[in-house]
C-alpha cells in the first residue's frame, strides 16, 4: 500500500514562500546534468508522485540513471492532465458509463468511478464540409452538425454533468490541439500553491503538439486514456532521446510546413519510433512559437512518441499574447529555471542525447509530401518529375497508382454548372486549409490570405468545381484574418469558413460537388487533394481522391490556382490574369516582411482574451440540448444507433479470466507493410454497400443519415462492422490484387464480408489471428482500432513491427502482440494465411519472451511477445487494462 513520499524532503519555495515545489536538482546527483529536459520533466513527476507502492523509489533511480538505462527500463508516468476530442472522447466516457454499471453490478458505488485528473474533452471532430464556397457555409455545417450528432453531444453534456473533473468545450470552438495551446494548456500546474510541470496524455495522437509550448505530452488510446483518468500511471520504458540540433533561419519562400515536412523526412528515415525527440539550437530561437507546434504536431508522422521544445522566452511571449495573466506567467518563469526546465537556446546543450541529428534551416526549400504518406517528401520544384514518375509506376504503392502505359495521357470532360472543363491525372478536386498542423500558425495563414488577394488582384481564380474550404483552429484565427482584411480575399477563392474542426484532414470532406468525381472515376482520371492536414493516407480525406498531397496553406491555395498537382510552379505559371497574360507563384507570392507587419499589429492578446472568454458559454444548439436526469448512471437506449452500452464489462466478474495458450486459430487478414489505423477502423464515410450500412438500413436509417464512422464510435455495433472497412484494404487472404473489406472463410473457402466472416467463426468456436507487415497500426490513435479486432474475436496480431499507440492498444484489449524475428515475416515463412496457428506461451509470462508458432501445415517459428513490461502483463492476465483498474478500483472501495 502507498507509504508517504520519500521526497517530500526536497520540498522548496519561491516568491517569499507563495508557491512551493519539487525541487529535485537538490537531490545532488551528477548524472542530473546529463538528462535531456524532457527526461527531467518525467524525473520531476516520479520524485513529486512517489508512493511507494504504483511509484517508487527505484523508478526514480532508474530515471536518474538514464544514461545507462534508457529503452532497457520500465517506468511509471501519471500526467498532470487527459486530453480528448470527441471521436475518441465520445466511446471513453460511454466505457466510463459502463464501468459504472458494472460495479453497481457487483455491488459497489457507481458514482465513484470519475476521473481524478482534469480531463478537457474538445468537441471538434464532427463537422464535415457538408457546405462550401458560401457565405453562410459555416452556419450550414454547423445546423447539420447538430441534426446529426445531436445524441452523442448530449451524451457528453451528461457527462460533464455527471462525471467531475470532466470539461467540456462545446463544439464551434476549434480544434482541441489548438484550443489546448491557445488556452487549456498550463505550462506550470499551480494546485493549491503546489507548482509542476504540465504534462499530459491524449485520445489523438496528435496531442504532441502541445510539445513545441514545452509541455510534455503525447499521444495514447482512449483505452490507455480511461486508466490515466483513474488515477493508473502509464507504463512505458524509458524512451531514448535523440536531440536534433537546428541552425540558421528558413529561407524568405520557405514556410514552418516546409520545415516541418523535412524535419519529417528525416527523422522518418532515421528511426525514431517509440523515442522522444528533443530540438535544441540557435536555429529554435528563430522559430516562433507557432513553427515550433507545427514541428511538433507531426511526431506521430515522423513516428516519435514527442517532439519536444523546452519552454524558453519565446514560450512566455506566446502565453502573454495568448492572453494568460501576468501572475501564471510569472510563476511559469521562475518555476522552471528554479528546477532547470528553462531553455537558452543561443547557449551550447549539453545533455547526453542517445544520438544527435541536425538541419540548417536555411537549406529547407518549398516542398509538399504524397501522394499516399506525409514521409514522402517532394520539393515543389520537382513535383511535375515525381507526379510523372507515379503514373508510370506499375504498382499501385506509396509512389505509384498502376496507371496503363496507353492511358497515362488521357482526358475527360467536366460539365460543370453550364461549362465543360478537360480534366487531366491529377487535377484537384478538393483544395482544403484545414487541421491543426497549420491552422494553429498565424504566419502561414496569413501568407495564405496574400496568395489569394494577390491572385484576385490579377484577375486568376480557382475553379469552381474544385471543393475549397477555410477550417480555422479556433474562433482566433477568424478575428485576426478579419483585422488584417484577408477573410475577403479568401471567399473570393472559395476559402470561405466552413467550421472550426478537424474536417478534410480527418475524412470529413464531405462529397464532392456533383458530377465531379463521377467523371474522374468513371473514366480513371487519378484525381487529387491538397490540403494543409498532416494525413494522407489512402481513402482517408476522400474515397475518390487517389492521390492527396500535404502542403503549406499558402501552397494549398497556390496549387488551387494552378488545378493540378502535376506541374512545376516554379517554371510553370499557375494561369493566365485578366489580362490575358501568364501569373507565376513569384508574382502572388508575399515576402516575409509583409507577413510579420500583419501578425504585429493585428495577433494580439487582445483577440485571444476576447474568444477564450466565452468558450464555456456554448451557443444556442448546445444550449438547448437536454440531458437525462440520473447522474450516476446513464440511460441507455437500445434504439439510439449512435450511443449503445459496450459488452466489454458485462460479465466481468472479480475472479481473473482463463489466458492460456492459443489453440488452432485461422486467420482472419493477411496484410502488407503500412496498414494504418484509417485502413482498420475507419473514420470517414460510411459506405453504402458495407456491414455498417446493412445495419443501419436494418434500423430505418438512409443513407443521407448514416454520418460517418467517427461520429458513430459510441456505438460498438456500429464499429465492429466497420472494423477494417477501408476500400483500399488488400487482404493477401483473399488473393494478390483484392481490395475492400472482404476476406475468405477458410473452413468453407467461401468470401464473405469480413464480419459476416467473423461472426461465423465466433458462432463455431474458432479463434481468430491478424498477420501484417511493418508499421502495423500506423496513422491517428483509435481506440477502436483494437477494440473493433476484440469484438471481431481476434487473440493475436503477428506484425513485423507495430505503430507504439496501436501496440499499446492491443493489450489495453487484451490481444497479444507479437513480432516476427528480425529478417523475417509471412513471405520468407512461406505463410499462405489459410493455415492454422497454434501459439505457445510456454508458461508463466515475462516481458519481450520467445513465442512459439506452429501452423497446420508444420511450419514452426519463434516470434517476440510484444507485451514489453510486466504492467502489460497484468493488464493482459485482467483481459485488459481497464478490467484490472475496475478491479483494483472495487477491491480499494470494498
Amino acid at each position: 500500500m502507498s507509504q508517504p513520499n520519500p521526497f517530500d524532503r526536497l520540498l522548496a519555495t519561491i516568491e517569499d514562500g507563495k508557491y512551493k515545489f519539487y525541487d529535485f536538482t537538490k537531490l545532488n546527483d551528477a548524472r542530473l546534468a546529463a538528462l535531456p529536459v524532457s527526461v527531467r520533466v518525467v524525473l520531476e513527476a516520479a520524485v513529486r508522485g512517489c508512493d511507494e507502492f504504483l511509484i517508487t523509489s527505484a523508478d526514480v533511480e532508474k530515471i536518474l540513471d538514464w544514461v545507462n538505462t534508457q529503452g532497457k527500463v520500465e517506468i511509471p508516468f501519471r500526467p498532470a492532465r487527459v486530453l480528448m476530442q470527441d471521436f475518441t472522447g465520445v466511446p471513453a466516457v460511454v466505457d466510463l458509463a459502463a464501468m459504472r454499471d458494472c460495479v453497481a453490478r457487483l455491488g459497489g458505488n457507481p458514482a465513484a468511478i470519475n476521473p481524478l485528473v482534469p480531463v478537457d474533452l474538445v468537441i471538434d471532430h464532427s463537422v464535415q464540409v457538408d457546405a462550401s464556397r458560401t457565405a453562410d457555409a459555416k452556419d450550414q455545417n454547423e445546423a447539420k452538425e447538430f441534426e446529426r450528432n445531436s445524441e452523442r453531444f448530449t451524451f457528453l453534456k451528461w457527462g460533464s454533468t455527471a462525471f467531475e473533473g470532466l470539461q467540456i468545450i462545446p463544439p464551434g470552438n476549434g480544434i482541441v490541439h489548438q484550443v489546448n495551446l491557445e488556452y487549456l494548456a498550463r505550462v506550470v500546474f499551480n494546485q493549491d500553491g503546489l507548482l509542476y510541470p504540465d504534462t499530459l496524455v491524449g485520445t489523438d495522437s496528435h496531442t504532441t503538439m502541445i510539445n513545441g509550448l514545452g509541455c510534455l505530452g503525447w499521444g495514447v488510446g482512449g483505452i490507455e486514456a480511461e486508466a490515466a483518468m483513474l488515477g493508473q500511471p502509464q507504463s512505458m520504458v524509458l524512451p531514448e532521446v535523440v536531440g536534433f540540433e537546428l541552425t540558421g533561419k528558413l529561407a524568405p519562400a520557405a514556410t514552418a510546413t516546409d520545415s516541418v515536412l523535412t524535419i519529417t523526412a528525416i527523422l522518418r528515415k532515421f528511426g525514431v519510433v517509440g523515442k522522444f525527440v528533443e530540438f535544441y539550437g540557435a536555429g529554435v530561437a528563430s522559430l516562433s512559437l507557432a513553427d515550433r507546434a507545427t514541428i511538433s504536431n507531426m511526431a506521430p508522422e515522423y513516428g516519435a512518441t514527442c517532439g519536444f521544445f523546452p519552454v524558453d522566452e519565446s514560450s512566455l511571449e506566446y502565453l502573454v499574447q495568448t492572453g494568460r495573466s501576468a501572475e501564471h506567467v510569472n510563476y511559469v518563469r521562475s518555476y522552471l529555471k528554479a528546477v532547470g526546465l528553462f531553455a537558452d537556446y543561443t547557449v551550447t546543450n549539453t545533455s547526453a542525447f542517445s544520438a544527435k541529428l541536425s538541419l540548417d534551416l536555411s537549406t529547407v526549400e518549398p516542398c509538399i509530401a504524397g501522394p499516399k504518406r506525409p514521409h514522402d517528401l517532394v520539393a515543389v520544384k520537382d513535383q511535375k518529375a515525381d507526379f510523372t514518375k507515379c503514373l508510370n509506376n506499375v504498382e499501385n504503392n506509396f509512389k505509384g497508382f498502376a496507371v496503363a502505359e496507353s492511358h497515362r495521357t488521357a482526358t475527360a470532360n467536366l460539365s460543370f454548372e453550364g461549362k465543360d472543363y478537360t480534366i487531366h491525372h491529377g487535377d484537384i478536386v478538393i483544395a482544403a486549409i484545414t487541421s491543426c498542423t497549420n491552422t494553429s500558425n498565424p504566419n502561414v495563414l496569413i501568407a495564405a490570405g496574400l496568395v489569394a488577394k494577390k491572385a484576385a488582384e490579377r484577375g486568376l481564380f480557382i475553379a469552381p468545381y474544385i471543393k475549397t474550404s477555410l477550417s480555422p483552429g479556433s474562433q482566433a484565427v477568424e478575428k485576426y484574418l478579419a483585422k488584417c482584411n484577408l477573410l475577403e480575399p479568401f471567399a473570393q477563392q472559395g476559402f470561405t469558413i466552413a467550421g472550426y474542426g478537424c474536417m478534410t484532414c480527418i475524412g470529413n470532406s464531405g462529397q464532392l460537388y456533383p458530377g465531379v468525381g463521377e467523371a474522374f472515376v468513371d473514366n480513371k482520371i487519378v484525381c487529387s487533394s491538397v490540403l494543409s492536414g498532416n494525413r494522407n493516407f489512402e481513402a482517408r480525406v476522400h474515397p475518390d481522391t487517389a492521390a492527396n498531397f500535404l502542403a503549406s496553406p499558402p501552397l494549398v491555395v497556390a496549387y488551387a490556382l494552378a488545378g493540378t498537382m502535376d506541374i512545376d510552379l516554379v517554371q510553370e505559371p499557375l494561369g493566365k490574369g485578366a489580362d490575358g497574360n501568364n501569373v507565376y507563384l513569384k508574382d502572388v507570392w508575399p515576402s516575409q516582411e509583409e507577413v510579420q507587419a500583419l501578425v504585429r499589429e493585428h495577433v494580439t492578446s487582445e483577440v485571444f482574451s476576447e474568444v477564450y472568454s466565452r468558450i464555456k458559454q456554448g451557443n444556442a444548439r448546445w444550449d438547448s440540448l437536454v440531458v437525462p436526469t440520473n447522474p450516476n448512471q446513464f440511460q441507455w437506449d437500445d434504439a439510439s444507433t449512435y450511443i449503445h452500452n459496450p459488452p466489454f464489462f458485462a460479465a466481468m466478474a472479480m475472479e481473473l479470466p482463463q489466458r492460456g495458450d492459443i489453440k488452432g486459430a485461422y486467420c482472419l487478414l493477411s496484410l502488407g507493410d503500412s496498414v494504418t489505423t484509417d485502413h482498420i477502423s475507419p473514420a470517414g464515410d460510411i459506405a453504402k454497400s458495407s456491414s455498417a450500412a446493412k445495419y443501419l438500413n436494418e434500423r430505418g436509417i438512409q443513407k443521407a443519415d448514416f454520418n460517418t464512422y467517427g461520429a458513430r464510435r459510441g456505438n460498438d455495433l456500429v464499429m465492429v462492422r466497420g472494423t477494417f472497412a477501408n476500400t483500399r484494404l488488400a487482404n493477401r487472404v483473399v488473393g494478390p490484387g483484392a481490395t475492400g473489406p472482404v476476406t475468405v472463410h477458410i473452413p468453407s473457402g467461401e468470401q464473405s464480408s469480413i464480419y459476416d466472416a467473423s461472426a461465423r467463426y465466433i458462432a463455431d468456436g474458432n479463434d481468430l489471428i491478424i498477420l501484417a507487415g511493418k508499421e502495423y497500426g500506423s496513422g491517428s490513435s483509435r481506440d477502436w482500432a483494437a477494440k473493433g479486432p476484440y469484438m471481431l474475436g481476434v487473440k493475436a496480431v503477428i506484425a513485423e513491427s507495430f505503430e507504439r499507440i496501436h501496440r499499446s492498444n492491443l493489450v489495453g484489449m487484451g490481444i497479444v502482440p507479437l513480432c516476427y524475428k528480425a529478417g523475417e515475416n509471412a513471405a520468407s515463412l512461406g505463410l499462405k494465411g489459410n493455415e492454422q496457428f497454434d501459439i505457445t506461451f510456454g508458461g508463466e509470462l515475462i516481458p519481450a519472451q520467445d513465442v512459439t508458432v506452429t501452423t497446420s501445415t508444420g511450419k514452426t517459428f519463434t516470434a517476440t511477445l510484444r507485451l514489453d513490461t510486466a504492467a502489460e502483463i497484468a493488464y493482459y492476465r485482467n483481459g485488459g487494462i481497464l478490467h484490472y483498474v475496475l478491479r483494483n478500483k472495487i477491491k480499494a472501495s470494498a
